[in-house]
């Protein structure tokens, strides 16, 4: 998606809120902007990036309420795809990850998302991936870590995907916590609105310890992928009562 720059009704359009709070929240430096001409201006790519800052430190509810906004923002003219699992295949999942250091996660993360066909450069992708790794690391403290570049890499993908890689022992993989990691998914998307929408569902998924602790537990990529499958029609299902 090309980056373009939206005015404060615009915004707060997109954001469902007032213009009044866009004006505050942007005032007080809650909100990426510049003043052009004495106008507040926003770059689009810029807010999907203060999107993504908010999932990563949102809580479950927080997290609901991102995804709302994603949904009422969504273009079903270019993707029709809403669920996290309709993006993953068995063979984009590995179950168990052997891989050790964070540099060989990164490059059999992205081997992962090549061997469905719809990645074609896996070298390509680990360079964007562990650029991005270098600018902030993606490592939660919950022992997860959500890869992805900070562009969409629409050159050498032909369609948006999700990789899953669990490894039975966890690894330094730069959470500024300390904490280990061993559960690793990497988003390859095509599109800014895409990506976000991907990254807000599995924000959701991974705050729920108990899913954490079966994901841990399954022994290959098809139980792995089911209970991604199931667990987000009951997460889905308890929104809607």
């Amino acid at each position: 998606m090309a980056s373009k720059d939206l005015d404060i009704d615009q915004l707060a359009a997109y954001l469902h809120i007032t213009p009044d709070q866009v004006t505050k929240m942007v005032t007080r430096g809650k909100l990426p902007g510049r003043r052009v001409n004495g106008q507040w201006r926003f770059s689009e790519s810029e807010i999907h990036h203060w999107l993504e800052e908010q999932i990563g430190v949102s809580d479950a509810t927080e997290l609901e309420k991102v995804e709302k906004i994603l949904e009422k923002n969504w273009d079903t003219t270019v993707e029709d795809r809403t669920m996290l699992s309709e993006f993953m295949t068995v063979e984009a999942i590995e179950v168990p990850l052997l891989a050790r250091t964070r540099g060989s996660v990164i490059r059999e993360m992205c081997r992962l998302a090549a061997s469905t066909g719809l990645l074609w450069d896996a070298d390509t992708m680990a360079e964007a991936v562990q650029a991005r790794e270098s600018l902030h690391p993606t490592a939660l403290e919950n022992g997860v870590a959500l890869l992805h570049p900070r562009r969409p890499q629409v050159s050498i993908l032909a369609d948006s995907l999700v990789a899953l890689g669990i490894s039975p022992q966890p690894i330094p993989f730069g959470n500024a916590a300390g904490h280990l990691t061993d559960v690793f998914f990497l988003i390859c998307s095509t599109d800014d609105q895409v990506h976000l929408r991907i990254l807000a569902r599995l924000a959701r998924l991974v705050s729920d310890e108990v899913f954490l602790t079966m994901l841990r537990s399954t022994t290959s990529p098809g139980e792995a992928l089911e209970l991604i499958r199931t667990t987000e029609v009951d997460l889905l299902q308890a929104n809607s009562k």
